[in-house]
């Protein structure tokens, strides 16, 4: 399990109806990377993070976690995998602790071990203050650092996150990318960040262009602005997609 790659994905298609929403999507996240699926809204980045969580029943193609395929062992998957959704999960009538206390019950935890992991994870996302505040006290911002700690609670191998900053703040959106960035660097988590901001993509990041559910291409930030002979990313993104990003 240790050489295998964190997330991948091979000739994944999906279709609604008539209309196709996926169509030959194939990439692969290694343990610890920190990739993002850039695209336009309506690229199928939410249809792609639906079949990944077995919230959509999968037809076409593999999808595959630490090795395992979702299919087959769709528990051991799911066990491994922290998710972030794009549309707000929280109780907003449950305070934070309480929103996390709930989570780990969902997975089992005894309560023991669930308040030592929340302590630790409200920490990492400074909300010590907060804990006992209800969810709906809390900015957006803060909100979303909660949806971060709890998806680490059953600690997962792999985080996925669907456009987790739309609708926040500079400093919002930047303490949340540098605290996943700190996760996959420190941690080993491997994290997908779905997101339509081109500026989300940093220098060191792996990226993955869909469009029009095909992807449009995959490598490091640098390695296709090389490629493309493309002054920035938005550029390049702009190119790939032949049409304008509103980012």
């Amino acid at each position: 399990m240790s050489t295998a790659a964190a997330f991948s994905v091979e000739d994944l298609g999906h279709r609604f109806g008539q209309r196709r929403a996926l169509k030959d999507v194939s990439f692969s996240i290694a343990p610890g990377d920190f990739t993002v699926l850039l695209g336009l809204n309506g690229a199928g980045k939410t249809t792609l993070f639906s079949l990944a969580t077995r919230l959509y029943a999968q037809s076409e193609g593999t999808i595959r976690i630490f090795g395992m395929d979702i299919r087959e062992r769709p528990l051991d998957c799911l066990r491994l995998i922290g998710v972030v959704f794009q549309q707000p999960t929280l109780d907003l009538d449950l305070s934070v602790e309480q929103n996390l206390f709930y989570h780990c019950a969902l997975h089992g935890l005894a309560h023991r071990d669930a308040a030592r992991r929340i302590a630790t994870e409200i920490e990492r996302v400074g909300l010590v203050d907060q804990r006992r505040d209800k969810a709906r006290r809390l900015s957006g911002g803060q909100r979303r650092r909660v949806e971060i700690a709890r998806a680490l609670l059953h600690g997962p191998r792999l985080l996925l996150l669907d456009e987790p900053t739309v609708g926040l703040d500079i400093s919002s959106r930047q303490f949340l990318l540098d605290h996943v960035h700190r996760l996959c660097r420190e941690d080993g988590i491997a994290a997908l960040w779905a997101t339509h901001l081109i500026d989300e993509v940093g220098e060191g990041a792996r990226v993955v262009v869909l469009h029009r559910g095909e992807v449009r291409a995959v490598g490091a930030a640098a390695q296709l602005l090389g490629e493309m002979r493309a002054p920035s990313m938005r550029a390049a993104f702009e190119t790939l997609v032949q049409e304008r990003a509103a980012a």
